[in-house]
This record gives structure tokens, sequence and C-alpha cells, in this order.
């Protein structure tokens, strides 16, 4: 198994002005673009080939994958090992298409897009929004589970009951096997009270082709657009859909406050950041709290 999908035609509104004329899968998350770690995740687990759903006004993101010979030029001049290593690096993680969506019309359309590149063979889809953390093995988990049940494999974590609405929501057996779960049914962003559990779908799945028949018939559902979820509740209820529960570390750039949070996560992480990034935050936030106190004597005074 070769192929994966990075859906990546949102027009991402929740971040605009920002997203305005930049796409939000290219805001920096540090120094890298957030669809590059996504990238690296996937040609970690093998998988080389990857087709990247576009929409207009996303032509930075094939840029970026792409070679860059005059800045290459320039920076090799300079002697600028470093730098230049960074840049050739997105072209050099593994083979990279585009394809044009169109019209976004929900995550289904966006899988289905991608029919006549993936054929018959199964394929992850990976979504930008999601970041799984470079030390986790989440993706590695769900092909091996790919190759041993067959069917198709969703990524699971557990969530506050109270966040489940913002998920799609599984009904789970399990199967006796440590975080290795058989979905037996599906429903996207559920009421609280409606919900069959907790486990929330995140953005991983490894997908057997004939998720693409189903989907050609799937009729559009919540927020008039064609749900993923939708069609592989077809499939679980035929029994072809597992689950692996993921506990690890896992960042969320969809969200204002969960971006800023991973930025300032990854940056404190780093070996050439996080020591002088790490002090200056502890300084600030003790700022914070002693400035809170200040107010608060002063109100009370």
């Amino acid at each position: 198994m070769r192929k994966a999908v990075v859906p990546a035609a949102g027009l991402g509104t929740r971040f605009l002005p920002a997203t305005k004329a930049t796409p939000k899968e290219m805001l920096p998350v540090v120094d890298k673009p957030a669809i590059q770690y996504v990238v690296e995740e996937a040609a970690k687990a093998g998988l080389d080939d990857i087709l990247m759903g576009t929409g207009r006004h996303k032509r930075a993101i094939e840029d970026h994958f792409d070679n860059a010979f005059e800045l290459e030029r320039a920076l090799a001049a300079k002697g600028d090992t470093v730098r230049l290593d960074a840049v050739r690096d997105p072209a050099r993680l593994a083979d990279i298409h585009h394809i044009r969506q169109g019209d976004p019309h929900g995550l289904g359309h966006a899988v289905l897009c991608a029919k006549h590149h993936v054929g018959d063979q199964p394929f992850a889809v990976l979504l930008g929004d999601d970041l799984i953390d470079a030390r986790e093995t989440l993706l590695s988990r769900m092909l091996d589970v790919r190759d041993r049940f067959e069917g198709s494999v969703v990524a699971l974590m557990e969530v506050d009951p109270a966040q489940v609405h913002l998920y799609g929501c599984a009904a789970v057996k399990h199967t006796g096997e440590d975080g290795v779960v058989r979905v037996t049914g599906l429903v996207e962003k559920p009421p609280p009270k409606d919900a069959p559990s907790n486990y929330a779908v995140i953005g991983r799945y490894v997908l057997d082709p004939e998720v693409f028949g189903v989907l050609e018939r799937t009729a559009p559902g919540r927020g008039g657009e064609i749900q993923l979820t939708d069609a592989l509740q077809e499939l679980a209820a035929g029994g072809t859909v597992h689950g692996v529960v993921f506990d690890g570390l896992r960042y969320d750039t969809g969200d204002k406050a969960d971006y800023l949070r991973t930025v300032v996560r990854l940056a404190c992480e780093r070996p050439d950041l996080g020591p002088e990034f790490t002090a200056w935050l502890k300084e600030f936030v003790t700022g914070l709290e002693r400035n809170g106190a200040e107010r608060n004597e002063s109100r009370a005074a």
C-alpha cells in the first residue's frame, strides 16, 4: 500500500482574513506549513504516492512541494546548506500529485475525486487540520490493522461527551485486542444525547476502494455535503470497518486557540528554539500572573 489522499480544498473561513489569499494548510506551525507535517507523517509510514485535492487560490500548496530553482541557487551560492536542505525537503518527501476539487461538497466528495488516481487499491486519507506528533505510530498501526482485517480502518479518540457534537462518532464492539475495535455504526456530529459513544473519529482513515461505490450513491447529508461518515456507516453495517483507538499526542490546527497551543508546544520542543523560547514563556506567564494579582489587589482596595 503506497497511496494517500490529502484533502486541501477547504476555504479556511475560521482563519479569515489570514486565509483570504493564503491557504489555511500553508499557515506556519513554527517554520513549516501545517500540511508539510501531514505529508511527512504519510511518508514515514511508507505512503510515497500522495494526491492532494486542492481548489482555487491553492497554488501555494503546489509550489511548496515543487522545486524552487532560483531560491535553491541563491542559497547554494551563499553556502547556506541548512536552509537549502529545508527548501528542498518538501519536494523529496514523496511523489506528490494534485487535483482540483472544484466546488467542495464535503469530505466524501473530496475522497471521491481521488477515485481515478487511487483505482482499486486501498489508500489512506489524512486531514490537514489534524497533526499527529511525529513520535507516534498511529498511521502505521492503522495500516497493520488493514493488513490483518482488510476492509476500512478509522482512527478513534475518546473525547469528553460534551464535545462529541464536533466529530463523527462511532458505535463500537471490542475485538479482544487492545486498542482495536470493530465499528458497528457512525453518526456525523450528533448531539451528545444521541451519541452512541464518546469515541470520536479523528482525521486519519485507511479506506478500502469499495468506499468509492458507496460514495457515488451517497446523498448529501449534514450541511448539504457528501459525508464520508455516511458512506462508512454503510460499510460498518456490513462488518468491514475497524477502529484504532489513539491516546497519543494530537494537535488540532483547525481551531485558533488550538493552533496557537500547537505552535507554542512544538516550539518548546525544538532543540534550536526550545531553551530560549521556554525561558521567555516562563517570564511572560509570570508577568501575566503578577499583573493579574496586582489588578485584583487594586480592585479589593
